[in-house]
């Protein structure tokens, strides 16, 4: 991917400067090769990290009542969120504790291993196997998957482990955002929209 092409998609000059080389390592790793592969990662890329300019999950939340919002399950009173607002490190330790192979909330591993790069890799299970897979220290350096080459890499790595390759052969940009979003589906017309965009000018 070109800057060029960055930009014709909607990216800032500033990250598609940043992203072009990044991008295009992970591609030629991953077989991300073809038009329709290549518009559906950028597509989902972008709208993950708010076109490259988001690459650490944002923790900071100003009311009780947003974290019990956001974290239903993990904070269970209005009691219990009012020590973690405007408090991210906390509040990361808390809602990552004991899951995706984070130790407890005294371990800090829920701050430690926090959403980063353009995927929001989270928790230490998954830096781990990004570490064994693209040969990179992550797990005693977290902070390197806020780096574009490494953002790119782990977000390729994501999208090799989940197969993503052949639903993006076939267009179908439902079934992508689901493996990368779940569920919720959560921007699923944008990312329709952005895919769209994106094949056009990289076809």
């Amino acid at each position: 991917m070109t800057v060029d092409e960055l930009i014709a998609c909607g990216v800032s000059p500033t990250a598609a400067r940043a992203f072009a080389q990044p991008m295009t390592a992970a591609c030629e790793r991953f077989g991300i090769s073809t038009p329709r592969r290549k518009a559906a990662f950028l597509a989902q890329a972008m709208h993950e990290s708010a076109k490259f300019s988001v690459l650490e999950e944002n923790l900071h939340y100003s009311t009780p009542e947003r974290v019990r919002a956001v974290f239903p399950s993990r904070v269970l009173s209005l009691d219990a969120a009012r020590p973690l607002v405007r408090n991210p490190q906390a509040l990361a330790n808390r809602v990552y504790s004991d899951r995706l192979g984070n130790g407890g909330e005294a371990s800090g591993d829920g701050w430690r291993y926090r959403g980063r790069g353009i995927f929001q890799l989270t928790g230490r299970a998954n830096y781990a196997a990004a570490e064994q897979a693209l040969d990179s220290p992550y797990i005693a350096q977290p902070e390197l998957v806020a780096q574009p080459l490494h953002a790119a890499l782990t977000a390729g790595w994501f999208w090799d482990r989940g197969r993503l390759n052949a639903p993006a052969e076939d267009g179908d940009i439902d079934a992508i955002t689901r493996a990368i979003n779940g569920r919720a589906m959560l921007g699923r017309r944008e990312r329709a929209e952005l895919y769209l965009a994106a094949l056009d000018v990289l076809a």
